[in-house]
């Protein structure tokens, strides 16, 4: 019984970590139409930018901030520079986004070297709560409870404000939102600014548990793009119910069947697919 409880927590926990890079990339995929595959250098960038903070600063909830404001910058910069001048021609976008995750992987062993770090985290997120024979890393509990925030925030802004309402008209009719007077560009910058934030944010959080080291980028982003496929596009509600399935099965394959981790995680995605081309929630 133990073995399952905590092989169902670490689960979970991978699965928020999946959440905030996963969440993102959902709704660029959903308003922009856009492969980009330097999201996972998002993830790798702020976890870089949050360490330096930390070291400077010491302060875990300003590197948190940090690592995520200057890494939508950079996809603000990414989406009015390159990827606006080649909507609809998606191999054109796989190629200049796999073009800046190279870019950014040799910036980041340029300027932080190839040796694996971990982020410091404060000491009241050290430790473990014990539950009778059961123990349960505190940060790991941090994590899962910033991605249920993220979540709610999320789920109120785009159900609850008028923004959420545009975002979700260009999710579902880009042609249509235009047609009533939305500026689907301004969106677009948005959502793609928003998408960053979230990566980076997990690059920072991610950074206190998985460490942050060249490579986590690639490592990481094929798992986010399982979710969103799964889950649907620019559906919040597929990024969360993605996120804990694949986490879940990641984290079980792997205890249970480690020879066969890859086949117990894309094996049900496959099927998922089969019966439902268009995800749990997305739409046709």
């Amino acid at each position: 019984m133990e073995f399952w409880v905590i092989q169902t927590f670490n689960g979970l926990s991978y699965g928020a970590l999946l959440f905030l890079l996963a969440s993102g990339l959902s709704l660029i995929f959903g308003v922009m139409r856009i492969v980009n595959l330097a999201h996972g250098s998002y993830f790798l960038l702020g976890g870089y930018v949050g360490l330096s903070v930390v070291w400077r600063t010491g302060s875990f909830a300003l590197a948190m901030l940090a690592g995520g404001l200057a890494v939508a910058l950079i996809g603000v910069g990414m989406e009015r520079l390159f990827l606006r001048r080649l909507q609809k021609q998606e191999l054109a976008q796989v190629l200049m986004t796999m073009g800046f995750a190279l870019i950014f992987q040799d910036l980041a062993l340029l300027i932080w070297g190839g040796d694996p770090y971990s982020i410091p985290t404060p000491a009241w997120l050290t430790g473990s709560l014990r539950a009778g024979e059961l123990v349960f890393p505190r940060y790991r509990l941090f994590v899962i409870a910033v991605a249920a925030a993220i979540a709610l925030v999320l789920w109120l802004f785009l159900e609850r404000t008028r923004a959420g309402a545009v975002i979700r008209a260009a999710v579902d009719d880009e042609e249509m939102a235009r047609g009533v007077g939305i500026n689907v560009a301004a969106v677009s910058m948005g959502v793609f600014a928003l998408g960053a934030f979230l990566a980076a944010l997990g690059g920072v959080v991610g950074g206190g548990f998985i460490g942050v080291y060249p490579g986590s980028d690639f490592e990481i982003l094929p798992y986010a793009f399982v979710v969103v496929i799964v889950g649907g596009l620019g559906s919040l509600e597929g990024a969360i119910v993605g996120s804990l399935l694949v986490g879940l099965l990641d984290n079980f394959g792997k205890a249970l069947f480690p020879e066969l981790s890859y086949f117990t995680l894309f094996a049900p995605m496959a099927v998922i697919l089969a019966l439902r081309p268009t995800g749990l929630f997305g739409r046709a």
